[in-house]
């Protein structure tokens, strides 16, 4: 009895521990949640829809995308540096830095999204 409660509780650990690398590989910086407050309290900008993390140019990065029409959708680095806007605005084709952001960028994730705050 001893050994099926021992491997039980093994199991349950290693579940556990599994959960929390996969969620924090999924984890966005916290300038990130501190600009979402920021965007949520300015009425010009508003909350983003979604936050995506992907691999471009060998860096992650995450898109925000933005609450409407024509603003432009931003890419922050992992220190929440802005790189560009590579879509959005007025034509749809963001600001031109970032052209071959779709082209280039891979593994998309979505790590959060307006209303589904974890």
């Amino acid at each position: 009895m001893k050994k099926y409660l021992f491997a039980a509780c093994v199991f349950i650990l290693f579940s556990c521990s599994s959960n929390k690398i996969n969620k924090s590989s999924n984890a966005m910086p916290s300038c990130l949640s501190s600009k979402i407050e920021i965007m949520k309290n300015d009425p010009s900008q508003g909350e983003p829809l979604s936050i995506s993390q992907y691999t471009y140019k060998g860096k992650t990065v995450y898109y925000v995308a933005s609450a409407c029409c024509d603003k432009y959708n931003i890419v922050y680095d992992s220190a929440c540096n802005l790189l560009g806007y590579p879509d959005g605005g007025y034509t749809g084709k963001g600001d031109g830095k970032m052209s071959d952001f779709y082209s280039e960028a891979e593994n998309k994730k979505v790590i959060w999204e307006k209303g589904n705050q974890q």
